[in-house]
């Protein structure tokens, strides 16, 4: 991120989506959209009331997510077995939800980032822009650790995109190298 090109970012935490590209140890542009991980839970939630008729909590929602969410059709999908509250009868009930189910719960909120993405090349200079088709898109946040997510942006927007190593840190990590090294970064923190 220090020299002269192009770097893109696309960090999915879990409240916001964040897409920067970075040159020279600056953001060059950058864009912010509220669909987090908190949003995608917020989705299967809604997906159950609606298909299913079962009211289930966050934390099972991220489970849902975490154990059978994908982005892209997989070549052995999958199912998890959820209990939850019956809206009908008002009793707990057991449901089965497929990663196809899931997929379709999180497909809105995966498109406005691949949306927003593609927004943010169309505004990238293009000597940044050619950089960025050369090196790639980078994902972090937790949101990154979604299987397929990558593949599925990786086709919507079609550049190379990877998931950097231990995407929950890459930020922390990024930010300790910013602090172990402040004069250098002093001109972006100002």
């Amino acid at each position: 991120i220090t020299e002269a090109v192009g770097n893109m970012v696309v960090d999915i935490g879990g409240g916001t989506t964040e897409i920067a590209v970075i040159a020279l140890s600056g953001i060059v542009l950058d864009e912010s959209l509220r669909v987090g991980g908190s949003e995608l839970d917020k989705a299967i939630v809604e997906y159950f009331k609606r298909n299913h008729n079962l009211l289930i909590g966050s934390r099972t929602a991220e489970r849902i997510k975490c154990e059978v969410g994908s982005a892209v059709e997989l070549d052995t999908e999958l199912e998890l077995s959820v209990k939850g509250r019956d809206l009908v009868s008002g009793v707990p009930k057991v449901r089965t939800i497929s990663s196809v189910n899931v997929r379709d719960a999180l497909y809105d909120n995966l498109e406005q980032i691949s949306a927003a993405v593609l927004r943010t090349l169309e505004r990238t200079p293009p000597e940044l822009g050619a950089d960025v088709l050369e090196r790639g898109i980078m994902m972090t946040g937790g949101g990154a650790l979604l299987e397929g997510i990558d593949q599925m942006l990786r086709e919507r927007v079609e550049l190379p995109v990877y998931v950097a190593e231990d995407p929950l840190k890459a930020v922390v990590r990024g930010t300790g190298e910013v602090l172990e090294n402040l004069e250098d970064y002093e001109r972006v923190l100002t």
